[in-house]
C-alpha cells in the first residue's frame, strides 16, 4: 500500500515537472503593450474597428494591422493614449457617423401591399422586393435598429430609421445590415445631406415618394458641380467637399436635401 502510494506521488511529481517545462518551452510571450492598449480601450467589442473585439483591437495595433485612432468610440483620446504607448505620433482624423439615405416615411412614400410578415427588413425585402412602393427606399422595420450596440438608431411611428447623432460612434454595425443599402458614414462635421437612393427616373419618382430625387439637377448647378454629380437619376454628394454653406435644402424642390441639425423629432413620433 506504501509503495503504491509513493508510486503515485512519484508520478504525479514526475508530471507536474513535465508540465512546468512545457509551459516553459511551448509559452507565447505577449507584448506588454498588447495588455496595456486593451486597458485604456472602452471595451465596447463592437467590431466598428474591423477587429474581432477589443482584445484583438490592442494585438493587431501592436502588430501593426490596426491605425492607432481606429476605434471609433474611443475616439482622438484613445488615440492619443494608444500612440503614446506605441512611442508613435497619431493623425487627428474626423469622427464619423451614419446616415440613413432615406426621408420617405409612410406620409411620404406610400406601401404597395400590406405587410404581415416577419418584423425584419431583409425578411421582408425578399417578399417582392419589399412592401414599399419605392423599392429602394427605407423599410422601418429596425434591422439596423437592432444591430446598434449603442441604441443609436430610431424608428419613427411612421416606419423610418433615424440616425440618433449624440449617440452614434461610427461604427458602422448598422451599415451591411440594411438590405437597401441605405445606410453609410459620412464625417461629423457634414450637416446637408440628400435623403434619397432611388435610381428610378424623375417620373417614376414622384409617382412613389413626395420627398425622392427628380435628378433635376439644381442641386448640382448651384454647387457649380464640384460636390454634387447626377448619377444614374440620382443626385449624389461628395463629402470631401463642404457643401453645408450653400443652403441646399432651399434650392431641392422636391427637399430631398436635408440638414441634420434640424429640430430633432419629438418623443411622440418615436416607435424603437
Amino acid at each position: 500500500m506504501l509503495e503504491a502510494i509513493l508510486t503515485l506521488s512519484g508520478l504525479a511529481i514526475l508530471a507536474s515537472f513535465g508540465l512546468g517545462l512545457a509551459a516553459k518551452f511551448f509559452a507565447v510571450k505577449v507584448d506588454p503593450r498588447v495588455e496595456k492598449i486593451e486597458e485604456i480601450l472602452p471595451g465596447a467589442n463592437c467590431g466598428g474597428c474591423g477587429a474581432a473585439g477589443c482584445s484583438d483591437f490592442a494585438k493587431g495595433v501592436v502588430e501593426g494591422k490596426y491605425a492607432a485612432n481606429a476605434c471609433p468610440v474611443g475616439g482622438p483620446s484613445c488615440a492619443a493614449k494608444i500612440a503614446e504607448i506605441l512611442g508613435e505620433e497619431v493623425r487627428a482624423s474626423e469622427p464619423r457617423v451614419a446616415i440613413v439615405l432615406c426621408a420617405g416615411d409612410e406620409d411620404q412614400c406610400g406601401n404597395r401591399f400590406d405587410y404581415n410578415g416577419i418584423y425584419d427588413c431583409n425578411a421582408a425585402d425578399l417578399i417582392q422586393g419589399g412592401f414599399k412602393a419605392c423599392t429602394y427606399g427605407c423599410l422601418g422595420l429596425g434591422s439596423c435598429a437592432r444591430a446598434c450596440p449603442f441604441d443609436a438608431i430610431v424608428i419613427t411611428d411612421k416606419r423610418l430609421a433615424v440616425i440618433d447623432r449624440d449617440k452614434c460612434v461610427g461604427c458602422g454595425k448598422c451599415v451591411p445590415v440594411c438590405p437597401r443599402k441605405l445606410i453609410t458614414l459620412v464625417p461629423v462635421s457634414r450637416k446637408t445631406h440628400i435623403l434619397c437612393s432611388s435610381h428610378d427616373p424623375g417620373a417614376e419618382v414622384r409617382k412613389k415618394c413626395k420627398v425622392g430625387c427628380i435628378a433635376c439637377k439644381k442641386c448640382e448647378k448651384t454647387v457649380n458641380g464640384e460636390g454634387i454629380s447626377i448619377n444614374n437619376f440620382l443626385a449624389v454628394m461628395d463629402y470631401s467637399k463642404d457643401l453645408d454653406g450653400f443652403a441646399l435644402e432651399t434650392v431641392c424642390p422636391t427637399h430631398t436635401i436635408q440638414r441634420v441639425d434640424q429640430p430633432a423629432l419629438q418623443e411622440s413620433e418615436k416607435t424603437a
